[in-house]
C-alpha cells in the first residue's frame, strides 16, 4: 500500500503553492488516468492536489477570434459544446472517438493532455521499462509490440501517446496556457509533448511545479473540410492503432493550406511540416495525397510485430485528406 495525503485546492495560486512545496505532489481532477496508475503501483505520489474546485471549467471567448478551453472542462462538455461543434468540428470528432462517454463524463482538457501511454509493459511493474524506472531497459523492443511507435522512438523507449483530443489540438496549432511560481506561460501544442530520446520518463515540457489552466484554438478551425480517422482493433473503447486528423483551406480543387497530425504512431502527436508543404497550393487528388503520405512516412521504422502500421498509416493519410477534400468527415 502507497501512504498519501490529500489536500483541495480553492484557487490556481494555492495549487501551485502545493505543488511547489514537494513531497512528490499530483494533481487529480478526473482521475481517469492517474487513478489506474495508483493501481497499479506504477504512480505513487506522496500528495494528491485535489483541483476540482478550481475556477477552470468554462469555455470562453479566446484571443484573436479563438476559442479558450478551460482546463477543467470536461471532454464531453467540449465535444458538445455548440461552438466547438461548429466552428471546431475536428476536435469534437476526435474527442468522442475515445474512450467512453463514462470517462469522457469525468476526463478533463488538462488531465487529458497530460495522461501517460497504454504500453503495457509500462503498467507491468514486473518487467524492465525505462519510462517507469529509468536505466532499466524497453521490455516493448524484444516484446510484443504491436501497439508501439514507429516514428520518433528511439533505443530507450518506444511506447506512443494514447489521446485522440491531442492529435486534433496538433492539427489546430492550439496552445497550452500553464501557471507556476514565475508566472504564466504559454506552450504551443506542438512543443507541450516530448520525444523519449534518453529520458523517456518525461512526457512533457510542463513543469513539475506547473500546472495546466487553459488551452487556446486559433480562429481557424478548418471546420469546412476535415477529417479524424481512427484505426483501432474494434469500434469503440479501444486506442488507436493509427489515427489521423486531417484539415484543409480549399479554394475549389485546390488546397491552400493543409494539416496532417498522426496518432498511435509517436511518443506525442506526429506532424511534418514538409508533407504539408506538399499539399498547399496542389490540387486534391490522389497522386498529392500518396506523395504527402510517403514523405511523412518517409523515416518510419517497424518493430517485429507492428511494421505492418507503416503500411496502414499509409493508407489511413490517403483517406483521411480524400475525406477532407471531399467534406465527407467521419471517424
Amino acid at each position: 500500500m502507497n501512504p498519501f495525503t490529500y489536500t483541495r485546492a480553492e484557487d490556481v495560486a494555492t495549487a501551485v503553492r502545493e505543488v511547489a512545496s514537494g513531497g512528490a505532489a499530483k494533481f487529480i481532477a478526473g482521475g481517469t488516468n492517474l487513478i489506474d496508475l495508483m493501481k497499479e503501483h506504477v504512480e505513487r505520489p506522496g500528495r494528491l492536489i485535489d483541483v476540482n474546485r478550481l475556477p477552470l471549467a468554462e469555455i470562453q471567448p479566446g484571443p484573436d477570434g479563438g476559442l479558450r478551453l478551460g482546463a477543467l472542462v470536461t471532454n464531453t462538455d467540449v465535444a458538445y459544446n455548440e461552438q466547438v461543434e461548429r466552428r471546431y468540428p475536428l476536435l469534437s470528432r476526435a474527442i468522442l472517438a475515445g474512450a467512453s462517454a463514462q470517462l469522457r463524463n469525468m476526463a478533463t482538457t488538462g488531465g487529458n493532455l497530460m495522461q501517460r501511454t497504454r504500453c503495457s509493459y509500462f503498467y507491468d511493474t514486473a518487467t524492465p521499462c525505462n519510462k517507469r524506472e529509468p536505466g532499466a531497459g524497453c521490455s516493448a523492443i524484444a516484446g510484443f509490440n504491436r501497439y508501439h511507435a514507429i516514428l520518433g522512438a528511439s533505443e530507450h523507449c518506444i511506447a506512443v501517446h494514447p489521446s485522440d483530443m491531442c492529435v486534433a489540438l496538433a492539427a489546430l496549432e492550439a496552445v497550452v496556457h500553464v501557471a507556476g511560481p514565475g508566472g504564466e506561460r504559454a506552450i504551443p501544442l506542438a512543443e507541450f509533448h516530448r520525444l523519449p530520446g534518453d529520458a523517456p520518463h518525461v512526457d512533457t515540457n510542463l513543469r513539475n511545479d506547473e500546472i495546466i489552466t487553459a488551452v487556446d484554438l486559433p480562429e481557424e478551425g478548418f471546420a469546412d473540410h476535415y477529417a479524424y480517422l481512427k484505426i483501432r482493433d474494434r469500434a469503440s473503447y479501444a486506442f488507436a492503432l493509427i489515427s489521423v486528423a486531417a484539415a484543409l483551406r480549399m479554394d475549389g480543387d485546390t488546397i491552400l493550406e493543409g494539416r496532417l497530425a498522426l496518432g498511435g504512431v509517436a511518443h506525442k502527436p506526429w506532424r511534418d511540416r514538409g508533407a504539408e508543404a506538399i499539399l498547399q497550393g496542389g490540387a486534391a487528388t490522389r497522386e498529392n495525397f500518396q506523395r504527402a503520405a510517403e514523405t511523412l512516412l518517409h523515416d518510419a521504422k517497424g518493430f517485429e510485430h507492428n511494421t505492418f502500421k507503416i503500411e496502414l498509416a499509409r493508407r489511413a493519410i490517403v483517406r483521411a485528406l480524400g475525406q477532407a477534400a471531399a467534406g465527407e468527415a467521419r471517424t
